[in-house]
């Protein structure tokens, strides 16, 4: 059980003991035989990948091919993409032993901790799972999705009719809101204001300080100083909330997650330990905040640029039945699919393996482009339309729609973030109108794209017998 005594060396024990590269050391990787890639010096493919990802990755897969490799930083270890849904099958079908994601994700582990279910692999993720599981389960969903209701409603009441609002902005807020209660299960208004500007401030960092884990050197100047002593004082707050929500005598009667958590595997002994329900509560927060957020941003944005989808949403909204949510679910799954939060899906080869016909040595990172899979017109013809029909027909093929990834590793909280899509949406569009006001293109935050220019709408208060 870790000691609460003294939680600034908990953080610091964390700093320590994760690494831009990860735990154990990897094998040099032979380059000769990988898919072809950019000659640049791996520092200028480091901030391609990184800072302009929406730009490079297509670039690679029209010059290169279907599969393509970068070189990264540190050390110039490659990064193989892959963009055919058959050699994504091979991918997330792929031994979990082999196809380790945890070290992939290393980049994560200073924010996350090593316990964190995207940093581990083998049994310890299997044991990670299986004790997060239930917590997300379709009777778990069911009772959180009236909280998430009640949220958004009162959010939508806070908006004023011919206003222009940031929908970014106004969804980062409410997701946050929805974050803090249905995980953390805090309600008390002072623990709330506390721990938000924490949460923001480790949501929106830079790509540029997530490179400079790699040079702790550099964590004692400027933003990289400031992104660590906010992870100081977020760790207290949180092992604070685990301390004492361990202490409650209602525990069994509570349904947040992390009273599920504290819950689970107690009575074999197998519990997760205060730094372990840190790390798993931190990628929780992270992976399902800014992401659903902005999921959400572009659905409003996108509805807001025609008339004709803002009309059906709107009756959608109304129709309360399987119908009317199944256009919403599909509207939030075409935003996935147009605008990608996340850009790939990786894992590290721990044994050599062939991939699309590449034979791959071991320690070689490896993964789907999500952006260039989203775009292929094979699974999506005119990929570039905004088109929500294609998830009312049937799903699209396999392994062409990927913004939880997939196989063993599939996002375990997918299911919520579609359920919370959903309901938002249903709240927006019975009260309101939409109208996008200006053009939006991504832009990166942290590992993250978002609209550039917050997704800006214009809402205007429906009227008794609108469509």
């Amino acid at each position: 059980m870790a000691i609460l005594d003294d939680v600034s060396e908990l953080t610091a024990t964390r700093f320590r003991r994760t690494s831009f590269v990860g735990g154990d050391s990897l094998p040099p990787v032979d380059l000769e035989g990988l898919p072809p890639g950019p000659r640049w010096p791996a520092l200028l493919q480091t901030i391609g990948l990184m800072r302009f990802r929406h730009w490079f990755h297509p670039a690679l897969h029209r010059r290169h091919g279907d599969a393509f490799t970068v070189r990264l930083l540190p050390g110039g270890r490659p990064l193989v993409f892959f963009t055919r849904p058959e050699h994504t099958k091979e991918i997330f079908a792929g031994d979990p032993e082999v196809f380790h994601a945890g070290k992939a994700n290393a980049i994560l582990g200073p924010i996350m901790g090593r316990h964190s279910l995207l940093l581990q692999d083998s049994m310890e993720h299997k044991r990670a799972r299986k004790l997060l599981m239930p917590a997300f389960n379709g009777a778990a969903l069911r009772e959180y999705q009236t909280l998430v209701t009640d949220l958004a409603r009162a959010e939508v009441a806070t908006w004023h009719s011919g206003s222009e609002l940031r929908s970014l902005d106004r969804m980062n807020a409410l997701t946050l809101e929805v974050i803090l209660r249905v995980v953390f299960g805090v309600t008390d208004e002072a623990r709330l204001a506390a721990l938000r500007p924490r949460v923001n401030a480790t949501v929106d960092v830079s790509p540029v300080v997530l490179l400079g884990w790699g040079y702790p050197r550099l964590q004692k100047l400027g933003p990289w100083k400031r992104t660590v002593d906010n992870q100081y004082e977020l760790d207290r707050l949180m092992y604070a909330e685990i301390r004492e929500r361990r202490e409650a005598t209602d525990l069994e009667e509570r349904t947040d997650v992390l009273s599920r958590l504290i819950l689970a595997g107690a009575e074999d002994g197998d519990g997760l330990d205060d730094t372990e329900l840190r790390d798993q509560l931190v990628t929780l927060l992270l992976a399902g905040h800014e992401t659903t957020a902005t999921a959400l941003a572009w659905t409003l944005y996108e509805i807001g640029r025609d008339p004709g989808l803002l009309a059906r949403t709107q009756q959608a909204a109304d129709d309360e039945t399987p119908e009317g949510d199944a256009w919403l679910d599909a509207v939030l799954k075409e935003s996935m699919r147009l605008h990608p939060v996340i850009p790939m899906v990786v894992r590290t080869l721990i044994e050599p393996v062939t991939i699309g016909g590449y034979d791959l040595p071991a320690g070689t990172t490896v993964g789907p482009s999500i952006i260039v899979s989203h775009q292929r017109s094979e699974a999506f013809p005119d990929p570039e339309v905004f088109r929500p029909e294609r998830f009312l027909d049937g799903n699209p093929p396999t392994n062409t729609w990927i913004p939880f990834g997939g196989g063993a590793r599939r996002c375990i909280g997918a299911g919520f973030s579609l359920m919370e899509g959903a309901a938002v949406l249903r709240e927006v569009f019975q009260a309101y109108g939409v109208e996008a006001v200006g053009d939006d293109v991504p832009k990166v935050r942290n590992i993250t794209s978002v609209p550039r220019n917050g997704a800006t709408v214009r809402v205007t208060a429906r009227r008794r017998g609108d469509a």
